[in-house]
């Protein structure tokens, strides 16, 4: 049965040890030597006992046994001289002495019948393995992860298998791929927990269960003061870091499939392969993805919200060649979105946000924005866009908190230089002009042409009187848009607030930009 200690666990069967959730790599005899000293945790092992343990009573030199007892504390984390888990006992041998869990494992029934894999991305949330040794723990894993599997239930794009299926496998050692038979899931999340004083460690790992690649893994930590507050936290941290890698594995997936057997769920993946990128070509090949789902499905109300967000990121980058008919389409694909996607986060999201920038109206986006919310809390777009129509609207430092928390759930996300440019629009309403110029900045890094960063970046370095850099960077936006004037911004983004206008406008008057 595995043992574990720390962070670490020890499992003969597999003859592996982890750390966390990554492998830790050991020489066979290391791992013999390791192994023995665990399971004699409770003596003093003397030389004599390790050569005939790990060596079969065969000769080995002293500088031998010392170099795989140092090889076996450098495995663990234990150097010679704090000898935190392995000490050394004068004149008698070695004990390790670090706190050992015994994670024993049920009975595991044949794996029975493979359930077919449904339509749509599945998962299934296991159990969390308890490696602090307090069994008080126990319950904190379970409604951490029964609270992943609530929050991941509310997308519906995802098919959850509930909790007390996932449940049955709780204290017992299941390849993953036997476990994706057995329920009928691609993917699979797993992970453990530990406490050490006041502090509770967790990692996770997302598994494609048919492959057994590994996806996703990271640890997230908090303080015990408030032990409810920290379970939501950390099953919103978990959720927001692991659904861009379930969308981003559903995308590759969709783009190895022919072209020719596409159906509208694919069609919308390969749309939102291209919409995350962000540039004219990639939004001109989203477009009709999207265009071609709904035509597959003309209830796919995510599909319509997606669309009309492609031309709102049209008329924002100033690339729209008919602007009275694409404004008139963006508005209908999106008032269809949110008429049709009523329980439906992501056409709220999308279709909300879409419509409060064609029609004007901030207050109504918004409070599709907040409905979405409502359904999907963990939803990283429903978090930043609803931060820009916040902005937009003069409430600055709740912009920005939404666009943190959105940072938050998604470190990695590949819509992050839209956050980052909501951030540095926020800094410029509110004088914090170097601000604003350094995050317009890492927006740009991510994506060279956003036309709407630029203009954040001129403004906010002219208003700062750095009036060459401002020139440079207005340099760039009239290649990008010759056509932009100071006359038409007001027909460019929905800015409630007369002063917010006056410095926005104002910069770029300043930077260059002709009346």
């Amino acid at each position: 049965m595995p043992f574990a200690f720390g962070d670490f666990l020890l499992d003969p069967d597999r003859r592996e040890l982890t750390r966390g959730i990554e492998p830790v790599p050991v020489g066979p005899l290391v791992f013999d030597l390791l192994l023995y000293l665990v399971q004699n945790r409770e003596r003093v092992v003397s030389k004599d006992d390790l050569l005939d343990a790990v060596w079969q009573g065969r000769i080995v030199s002293e500088s031998t046994l010392t170099s795989h007892i140092n090889a076996v504390r450098k495995a663990i984390g234990d150097t010679g001289a704090e000898q935190r888990l392995v000490k050394t006992v004068a004149r008698k041998g070695l004990r390790f002495v670090g706190a050992v869990v015994e994670a024993g494992t049920k009975a595991v029934p044949s794996p029975g019948p493979s359930l077919a894999l449904p339509d749509k991305p599945s998962i299934a949330v296991l159990p969390f393995v308890n490696l602090s040794g307090d069994p008080e723990q126990e319950y904190f894993a379970d409604g951490v992860v029964e609270d992943i599997t609530a929050a991941l239930s509310r997308m519906r794009w995802l098919f959850v298998i509930a909790r007390n299926s996932s449940f049955t496998y709780k204290g017992r050692t299941v390849d993953v791929f036997e476990i994706g038979r057995a329920l009928g899931v691609r993917y699979i999340l797993e992970g453990s927990i530990r406490k050490a004083a006041n502090r509770i460690r967790i990692t996770g790992q997302l598994i494609d269960a048919q492959s057994r690649a590994h996806l996703w893994a990271d640890r997230f930590e908090g303080d015990l003061d408030d032990i409810f507050e920290l379970q939501d936290q950390l099953a919103a941290s978990v959720v927001g870091a692991i659904v861009p890698e379930l969308e981003r594995a559903e995308i590759e997936r969709a783009k190895r499939k022919p072209t020719e057997i596409l159906d509208a769920y694919d069609c919308y993946l390969r749309g939102m392969a291209n919409l995350n990128l962000g540039t004219r070509t990639a939004i001109d090949e989203a477009l009709p993805l999207f265009m071609r789902a709904v035509a597959i499905d003309p209830a796919y109300a995510s599909a319509y919200g997606m669309a009309a967000w492609c031309l709102f990121w049209r008329k924002l980058n100033g690339w729209m060649t008919d602007r009275p008919r694409e404004l008139a389409e963006g508005t209908r694909l999106a008032r269809l979105a949110v008429e049709l996607g009523k329980e439906d986060a992501i056409a709220l999201t999308r279709g909300g946000h879409a419509l409060a920038h064609l029609s004007g109206d901030l207050d109504a986006g918004l409070s599709l924005l907040e409905r979405a919310k409502l359904l999907n809390s963990n939803l990283v777009s429903a978090w930043f866009l609803g931060g820009y129509l916040r902005i937009h609207r003069g409430d600055i430092e709740d912009g920005i908190a939404d666009l943190t928390h959105a940072i938050r759930l998604s470190p990695l996300d590949p819509e992050m230089f839209r956050m980052q440019a909501g951030i540095a629009l926020a800094h410029l309403y509110a004088g914090r002009f170097d601000a604003a110029a350094g995050w317009a900045e890492k927006a740009i890094r991510e994506l060279p042409t956003f036309l709407f960063a630029l203009c954040i970046l001129a403004a906010s370095q002219a208003q700062a009187g750095q009036i060459e850099k401002a020139r440079k960077s207005m340099a760039e936006i009239r290649r990008l848009d010759p056509a932009m004037r100071i006359a038409n911004l007001g027909e460019w983004l929905p800015i409630d607030r007369p002063e917010d206008r006056a410095t926005f406008h104002g910069g770029l008057r300043l930077a260059g930009l002709p009346d």
